[in-house]
């Protein structure tokens, strides 16, 4: 059977088992149908680039399946229908990668909190003092002198009345 990948996105006001209770839902839906997920994955909320339905964030499921085309058909026409999902992609590949989706990979960096240490910055010692507002050398003089003048700054200039 084809291996299939799919990633959807529901409203952001549901609860985070509710999200997750979507992604059983179409899994039911692939198996159903003669199919089988062989993993899925919740990314969580997240913002996204633009509004979808008034919507800033929404929840992020992945699926990986490996179904018929009409399987693969049926789930996307249940999820247009459903009240909560507001996108949908589906891509048809060659095989499933290994491991978790890059999207976790990156949540688990974090939460491992692989920062540098602060203590790994550079000596400020050998940066130059800085001074706001001192003295600031010999400036020319500004011909025409306040708001205006003959440079047409405010007040001034050719305005008629």
């Amino acid at each position: 059977m084809p291996l299939y990948e799919h990633v959807f996105i529901a409203r952001q006001d549901l609860s985070n088992t509710q999200a997750e209770g979507l992604i059983e839902h179409f899994s039911a839906v692939i198996a159903d149908n003669g199919g089988k997920i062989v993993e899925h994955e919740y990314w969580g909320v997240k913002t996204m680039a633009y509004k979808i339905n008034k919507n800033r964030k929404g929840h992020y499921a992945f699926l990986k399946s490996d179904a018929p085309s009409a399987a693969v058909q049926e789930m996307e026409r249940l999820m247009r229908l459903h009240d909560d999902v507001m996108r949908i992609l589906t891509i048809k590949v060659d095989g499933h990668a290994e491991g978790p989706s890059v999207q976790m990979q990156k949540r688990d960096e974090r939460e491992r909190g692989d920062r540098p240490d602060r203590g790994d910055r550079p000596d400020r010692g050998d940066r130059p003092e800085r001074s706001f507002g001192g003295d600031r050398g010999d400036r020319p003089e500004r011909s025409g002198g306040g708001f205006g003048g003959d440079r047409g700054g405010f007040g001034g200039g050719d305005r008629r009345r």
